[in-house]
């Protein structure tokens, strides 16, 4: 029996994750799982609750917990990790076993608009931070994170990635 098809992106916080999973889910017919969503809905906080509660250790743990749950699913699906997901506990690791994993490698800048238009403060990572310090939290995130994005299956890069040059990424590797 074929294993249904699990493609899981990853990247930075407001790369995208989530708006483009959304848009690939529907064209591939696939159910769509934000993993952040999924863990508040389990716990019955929202994650900034948990941060400020019980901590960013706490967090991660039941984060890691959300993602065996959500990768033990039979079903084909599209998942959209937290920015952090991957660099904790194992988890690119968890990843990579269990599907395809997609790096959405977007520019600081376009990431810097994108969380200021949005407000960065709803973010517990950017929590009470002017733009210079939000600058500087992109710029060290990236530098601590991009090791664990780089090892995804597939990377796409630019500031606006289509449905189209990831099923055809995905097609490339698939064959190969």
């Amino acid at each position: 029996m074929r294993q249904a098809l699990k493609i899981i992106l990853v990247g930075m916080p407001g790369s995208g994750k989530s708006t483009f999973g959304k848009t690939l889910a529907k064209s591939l017919n696939f159910a769509f799982i934000d993993l952040d969503q999924y863990l508040e809905k389990r716990e019955g906080k929202e994650i900034k609750e948990i941060f400020e509660e019980q901590g960013e250790g706490v967090f991660r743990e039941l984060e890691t917990s959300c993602l065996n749950e959500v990768l033990n699913q039979i079903e084909g699906f599209v998942l959209s990790t937290g920015g952090g997901t991957p660099c904790f506990n194992g988890n690119m690791d968890l990843i990579n076993d269990h599907g395809v994993s997609v790096y959405l490698d977007v520019s600081l800048e376009t990431i810097y608009n994108r969380l200021t238009k949005d407000d960065a403060g709803q973010r517990p990572l950017f929590s009470g931070m002017d733009a210079g310090e939000i600058t500087l939290k992109l710029k060290d995130l990236l530098s601590s994170r991009g090791t664990y994005y780089d090892q995804a299956k597939i990377k796409l890069s630019g500031d606006d990635p289509s449905t189209e040059l990831l099923l055809a990424e995905m097609m490339n590797y698939i064959r190969n």
